[in-house]
């Protein structure tokens, strides 16, 4: 990729709190996004400042049991430096961090792109599936954001890298690890645990689904490589972090740990949607669902790191960078065409503009 060209490669992620006095703010702005509150203004505005006002005090307390504040950040900055150390030598290439409900605001990193001044922009959202909910809500404000940093110069984004090479293999290699441990214990069933989303949103098109799906499929046959006595794995993907009254994406991870444990299977959990250490993943994962194993009487209960800073991921995370400004400025998946079914009308090729 030596281009002989200045070019910014922009990491996008959720955020977190940087403190507790943050949490509230936070939420405000999570919940006043229109990809997750698809309501007009003021109302939007109002029902998120309501529903900041109700968990404000429960987030606060995950936080403390965390340190006071999420670790998203500075783990986005660990990958953002292992990234640009595996760019090195082919031109100059900066990595940015954009987050997009707490600082460094997409806002933010856009005018500190801009003063950078390349001649070209990657865009990478650190969900390997693809969400209006998530990249497609980073996606878009990036585009407004970098408007009004008066950036005019071509922009590649990646939308979705479900099973791109890299990704899958330090997936597979910490999952493999993790379910030697739990054999030790009984036979292993893999929880494959993605964060849930309600289930009208699926129905409306977003990809989401199929995209996890698409990830699990191709773990699987990582894992079957690797050892051939994962072969007849047992293994079941399934969703977290559900809140409110409607339906969200099933079967649940918590019902399928308490079957699990029912079945006398070993647990071991992976987070398939998650490349980073975060909230959802110390608290909800390491805490709350590890006591529910326990108090189900699990034989094991492994839980599987994410992928992180593991050389294949950023080395796939690398390779994602240089096929995209390989192609023309547009949204694309790692596969540069759609690979998302017809019939899933929010597909980000179809329904982000570059």
């Amino acid at each position: 990729m030596n281009t002989g060209r200045r070019i910014a490669v922009v990491l996008m992620n959720l955020g977190g709190p940087d403190s507790l006095q943050a949490v509230r703010p936070f939420l405000v702005n999570l919940f006043n996004d229109p990809a997750i509150l698809e309501l007009p203004q003021p109302l939007r505005w109002l029902l998120a400042q309501l529903i900041a006002r109700r968990r404000e005090k429960p987030a606060r307390e995950n936080y403390a049991k965390i340190g006071g504040a999420s670790p998203l950040l500075a783990n986005t900055r660990a990958q953002a430096q292992a990234l640009e150390a595996a760019l090195s030598g082919e031109g100059e290439t900066k990595v940015f961090t954009a987050m997009r409900y707490w600082h460094p605001m997409t806002e933010e990193t856009a005018r500190a792109v801009a003063s950078f001044d390349p001649h070209a922009i990657v865009l990478l959202p650190l969900y390997p599936q693809f969400s209006g909910t998530t990249s497609g809500s980073s996606l878009r404000r990036w585009r407004e954001a970098a408007g009004a940093a008066g950036i005019d110069v071509s922009t590649h984004a990646v939308c979705c890298y479900p099973d791109e090479p890299g990704f899958v293999a330090a997936a597979a290699q910490a999952i493999d690890t993790a379910l030697r441990q739990a054999k030790l214990s009984g036979a292993p069933r893999l929880l494959l645990s993605a964060h849930g989303l309600p289930q009208k949103t699926v129905d409306r098109g977003d990809p989401y689904q199929h995209q996890v799906e698409r990830s699990a499929a191709a773990i699987i046959e990582a894992l079957k490589r690797r050892d051939p006595a994962w072969s007849e794995l047992d293994h079941v993907v399934c969703y977290q972090s559900r809140v409110g009254p409607l339906t969200w994406l099933q079967p649940y991870t918590d019902a399928e740990i308490v079957r699990a444990a029912r079945d006398r299977r070993a647990i071991a959990l992976f987070p398939i949607a998650f490349v980073s250490e975060h909230s959802e993943t110390l608290v909800e994962l390491d805490i709350d669902y590890r006591r529910l194993a326990e108090a189900e009487r699990a034989p094991a209960y492994v839980r599987v790191p994410t992928v992180g800073t593991e050389a294949a991921f950023i080395d796939g995370l690398a390779n994602l960078v240089r096929a995209a400004v390989r192609r023309p400025p547009a949204i694309a998946s790692a596969a540069g065409a759609r690979i998302c079914p017809a019939g899933l009308a929010r597909c980000a090729m179809q329904a982000v503009a570059p």
